[in-house]
């Protein structure tokens, strides 16, 4: 353990490949960006962009790659199980999933699951931290992870296929093609994750039972340039997968649940004169069954299907004024075992503003209001600057209030839902500092929220459980993120990392908030030489609470887990690679909920082909 921790501080503040600002979207001049608003008012706010390089290096899902390359902590029921996250304190719910420009977060649950997202059919993921409900609308207050398949117009054909096999007879294959003229592109992949997940707990004579899973997920994006003023896109997801739920004790009742998801965005963008439009049209399913009993037929099912439309106009008034509205419609249709058939409509309305004062001093503001049949929503607004003392120091500010909708177990689960329930809100400040000097980058920041009406499903004096506006929650901490990239004679150093201090109290009680931990850091050292690359990565999670009261009893441990693999370009144009990696490299035993323990120290080898 005393080993362990020597790593751990010796990589403090370093994690895989991040950025601290979003300055590399605005030059990527060939590629048309998925999101517009992401690239144009997030300027006052910390992005961080997940390469394609760093997607490959870690498994499939969403909730590992961002466990061991962001400051999220994720409460996940075991290997490929549900996994939920925790962004700056906040719940699980109060995190939007953002798919090129459009909020994808369940709507009966209002949150996103993300071991049930493939990353690999991305070109790039951003993780934006603070609030950004006047654009992404419900849920964004802890912060957005924005999915983007980025379309390149150039000249380009290429195929890539990837598989990966490991211990527990875990499989990952992924297909991809890409190809392109100036006047269209065409992006697409097929996803294919499973295992038999049946790993045996560290320092026990017990199997993980019941805990396989598989799932496909198939992503396309095509877009086409009418001339230079016009193009058209169109992407499409479509996601099938299955999950048995390990067992805690060898007595329980065996459950799956099984997931069909799709998504459909189509988008019209021209610009003329000094406007540039944006339409979006969004068609988007979500369908589950539950079976409490996989040896019966019987199951619980339901699901949701929206249709979003959604309008930006932006109006660049000078070189250094921008003005931009945005106008939304989404009409969500509910039905299910629980909630019956149900209806929700809802409308919104935001306007942007962007103004650099001088070539170092910027600033912006917006603001958004909704009008919905089913609740009644505050004025969001978000008012932000930044200041460029030099090249080596830039600094941010940031203040919004942003909200959560109650989702449609929240207003219509039969016998329990309350259709009086207000939006949760919250009103949040945050203050970034920029270091960069020659290969050495650093971002520092401070922030503060408070939350009110937050939902919570309590039992009444029937002793039947429904949801209510009770609680009232302060949150503050700090966050670092740290990289310096070094090359020398066809040798390249890169260390990376990240660190957040979290503390979210319950006003109430002066608790902090269970599943929320007050230290995660990540790092990793990478090395490349020729045809060799290596790469060491850690996580290291303090320790987490699991009940409101804050009993020591009931602490998960803290825990320290790390990953190393190297692999080698067996050909001269990058075409043929191999590789090998350890998952926790010493073999810890740590659990992020309890009972739910990981697999200790296991084996993957993959074969990359790009021809």
């Amino acid at each position: 353990m005393t080993i362990k921790l020597r790593f751990a501080f010796c990589f403090l503040l370093l994690c895989q490949i991040v950025l601290a600002q979003n300055d590399s979207i605005n030059k990527l001049k060939e590629v048309i960006v998925s999101d517009n608003n992401l690239k144009n008012f997030s300027n006052t706010q910390s992005i961080q962009r997940l390469t394609d390089s760093i997607i490959s290096k870690n498994q499939s899902s969403l909730t590992s790659l961002l466990n061991y390359n962001t400051v999220l902590y994720f409460k996940e029921n075991g290997l490929g199980m549900t996994s939920a996250p925790s962004f700056r304190g906040t719940t699980s719910q109060q995190t939007v999933v953002v798919w090129n420009g459009i909020n994808v977060n369940s709507q009966l649950l209002g949150q996103a699951d993300f071991n049930t997202i493939s990353t690999r059919g991305f070109n790039s993921i951003d993780v934006k931290a603070g609030g950004g409900s006047v654009v992404y609308g419900s849920g964004a207050i802890g912060g957005t992870i924005h999915l983007n398949n980025d379309l390149k117009f150039t000249d380009t054909f290429k195929n890539d296929f990837q598989i990966y096999y490991g211990e527990f007879n875990t499989l990952s294959a992924i297909y991809g093609i890409t190809a392109g003229t100036k006047k269209w592109s065409f992006d697409a992949s097929f996803t294919r994750n499973s295992s038999d997940n049946d790993f045996k707990f560290v320092g026990q004579e017990v199997w993980n039972k019941n805990g396989q899973y598989y799932n496909n997920t198939l992503d396309a994006a095509v877009g086409y340039k009418i001339n230079d003023k016009n193009s058209i896109k169109f992407y499409s997801e479509i996601f099938d997968g299955e999950r048995h739920f390990s067992l805690t004790s060898p007595n329980e009742t065996k459950t799956k649940y099984q997931d069909y998801n799709t998504r459909n965005l189509l988008t019209w963008s021209s610009s003329f004169s000094k406007f540039d439009s944006n339409l979006k049209l969004a068609y988007i399913s979500e369908h589950y069954n539950y079976f409490e009993d996989i040896n019966r037929d019987g199951h619980t099912s339901g699901g949701v299907k929206s249709f979003i439309g959604k309008y930006d106009l932006d109006y660049t008034i000078s070189a250094k004024m921008k003005i931009s509205t945005i106008l939304d419609y989404t009409r969500n249709d509910g039905n299910g075992s629980g909630i019956g058939q149900s209806i929700r409509e809802i409308g919104g309305a935001s306007l942007l503003w962007k103004h650099s004062l001088t070539d170092k001093w910027n600033y912006e503001m917006s603001a958004r209001k909704e009008v919905s049949d089913a609740y009644k929503s505050p004025v969001l607004f978000s008012v932000g600057s930044r200041y460029d003392f030099s090249d080596f120091y830039k600094l941010k500010f940031n203040f919004s209030r942003n909200f959560r909708i109650p989702t449609f177990n929240d207003l219509y689960w039969e016998g329990s839902g309350n259709p009086d329930l207000k939006p949760e809100s919250s009103f949040q400040a945050e203050i970034g500092n920029e270091f960069k000097y020659k290969d050495f980058r650093l971002t520092l920041t401070a922030y503060g929220m408070k939350i009110k009406d937050m939902i919570r499903w309590l039992p009444n004096s029937s002793g039947n459980w429904i949801p209510e506006n009770t609680d009232r929650v302060t949150i503050y901490g700090t966050e670092a993120l740290l990289g310096w990239r070094k090359s020398f004679n066809k040798h390249t150093f890169d260390f990376n990392g990240t660190y957040a201090y979290t503390v979210s109290l319950n006003d109430k009680t002066d608790k902090q908030l269970f599943y929320v931990p007050y230290h995660k850091m990540t790092g990793a050292a990478s090395y490349y030489h020729k045809k060799l690359s290596a790469y060491y990565q850690i996580m290291f999670t303090g320790e987490v609470f699991t009940t409101s009261d804050n009993n020591p009893k009931y602490i998960l441990d803290a825990y320290n887990v790390s990953n190393i693999g190297v692999d080698y370009n067996f050909s001269k144009k990058n075409i043929f690679k191999l590789g090998v990696k350890a998952a926790n490299l010493w073999n810890e035993k740590y659990e992020a909920l309890p009972n739910r323990f990981m697999p200790g120290r296991n084996l993957t080898i993959y074969l990359n082909l790009n021809y």
